[in-house]
């Protein structure tokens, strides 16, 4: 499979569509905190929310000195309406407890570490460390799982088994643009359900495993 092929059409059809909102938010401002923490606020929650509950809880803290000393109440009110506002606030003070006490108040950058935080998966993890450090990682979610298998580029059936299959498959000057390439593909056109299969531009290039209807 090309797969330099189908990176260099994807780069080049992305800048029609809307990249994920804390690619986004990294271009204008690379703090791992602030990535780290929208990271965290936009699981399970439409980018447009995520957008604007980060903007309104990094204006009354953008460090985790400040964020603590906001109550649980006070983040609950600033990040409404994402997914699980409740839970995302109490997870985002134990985060913070944890960078002071344990990190001198700053953001690991390593994998290892990051996934020592309370609520922070792999997906999370590698975010922070290729945007915010700009390290190699490779963030999976279930677009980049989804696309993936789709393609017949692995053959795997959780995002962390594609993950690791993608560590020795990819070439890795591609590890840090692959997710924001396959999620705004996959918002787009590559759904779960019936992908619009006519108007995707890597098409000649995808096996269709498991496509059942598409348009």
């Amino acid at each position: 499979m090309d797969i330099d092929r189908i990176v260099e059409i994807l780069e080049r059809e992305s800048k029609k569509w809307d990249v994920p909102v804390v690619s986004l938010m990294s271009r204008h401002d690379r703090d791992p905190f602030k990535i780290l923490i929208s990271t965290i606020l936009s699981l399970r929650t439409k980018d447009e929310v995520t957008a604007k509950a980060s903007e309104r809880l990094f204006k009354k803290a953008d460090n985790p000195y400040d964020m603590l000393k906001l109550s649980e109440e006070e983040i609950e009110k600033l990040v409404y309406p994402v997914g699980f506002y409740r839970n995302k606030a109490k997870t985002i003070k134990e985060i913070c407890k944890t960078l002071i006490e344990k990190y001198n108040g700053e953001v690991p950058d390593s994998l290892d570490e990051l996934l020592k935080l309370k609520g922070v998966g792999r997906k999370t993890a590698n975010l922070v460390v290729t945007l915010g450090f700009n390290k190699p990682g490779i963030c999976v979610d279930t677009h980049v799982h989804r696309i993936m298998n789709r393609i017949g580029y692995v053959k795997t059936k959780t995002p962390e088994e594609t993950e690791f299959a993608l560590r020795k498959k990819l070439p890795k000057k591609y590890w840090k643009i692959i997710n924001e390439l396959l999620v705004a593909l996959g918002q787009h056109i590559c759904h779960p359900t019936s992908p619009r299969c006519s108007v995707c531009p890597i098409k000649d290039y995808c096996r269709k495993v498991g496509v059942k209807r598409s348009r």
